[in-house]
């Protein structure tokens, strides 16, 4: 299953690359790829299966009961919270709605990206 490691990796560097030419929705819906795919990864590690939902709140508190607070999990969750939720908005709206993301809310993805990626980097060493 590492192809979704390599997959999730990808869909960062689209993010990136869609928000240097403004296409915020875009970069939003890439980034919400790019952590559920990297949860799902971690979550397959743990127990040879990842859940099939495409809720990243729900994969990343199912990562959470399977490494406890680890790596600073529990505390992106909490702090993170808001993003998340956007993230999970962009992944719906972006294609189907007349959604308008704005260079702010990529910013504070990006942020809860790289927040992330310390945190799974972590998860992958345990």
């Amino acid at each position: 299953m590492e192809f979704l490691r390599e997959r999730a990796l990808q869909f960062l560097e689209m993010s990136r690359a869609a928000a240097e030419r403004g296409f915020y929705e875009l970069a939003l819906f890439n980034a919400e790829q790019a952590l559920q795919l990297y949860v799902k990864y971690l979550i397959y590690r743990k127990v040879g299966d990842y859940p099939k939902t495409h809720s990243l709140r729900d994969l990343l508190e199912r990562a959470l009961e399977l490494y406890g607070g680890a790596c600073g999990l529990g505390e992106l969750l909490r702090r993170r919270s808001t993003a998340l939720t956007l993230l999970e908005h962009a992944y719906i709206t972006s294609r189907y709605l007349p959604f308008r993301a704005r260079r702010e809310d990529y910013e504070t993805a990006r942020d809860t990206l790289e927040e992330a990626a310390r945190a799974f980097s972590c998860l992958e060493s345990l």
